[in-house]
């Protein structure tokens, strides 16, 4: 079975750090352009951050930009999101996706998806 698997996730204060990460199982996404989607409660899903495959391009979304890094590592086909200086809108399910396509926004929905990690950011 395909999978995307998230970990990181967990309860911080305003002005923390967490850093997630996203393995690979079932297949191998490498190759494949690699990012972070969330959703807060009561909203739709949000572009966070991509990666492109060689680890050479990447965007972020405005909310998050100075604050967040994405990064990967494809001897372990593993993507990582570092965030730091936490806020309280940060708070939101984390979804670790992959498509062949470069994305840099919400307008496009990926191929794969994890099953999502909370984050949840305490004032």
């Amino acid at each position: 079975q395909v999978q995307l698997v998230e970990s990181g996730g967990g309860l911080v204060q305003a002005g923390g750090s967490l850093r997630l990460s996203c393995a690979a199982s079932g297949r191998t996404f490498s190759t494949y352009t690699k990012g972070w989607f969330r959703q807060a409660p009561g909203k739709e899903r949000d572009f966070v951050a991509t990666i492109n495959r060689s680890g050479g391009r990447t965007s972020y979304a405005d909310s998050v930009k100075g604050r967040f890094t994405i990064s990967r590592d494809n001897a372990k086909d593993t993507v990582y999101l570092q965030m730091n200086n936490l806020r309280p809108e940060d708070t939101a399910v984390y979804f670790c996706v992959a498509d062949l396509n470069y994305f840099s926004n919400a307008a496009y929905s990926p191929h794969y998806w994890g099953q999502g990690t909370q984050v949840t950011v305490s004032s």
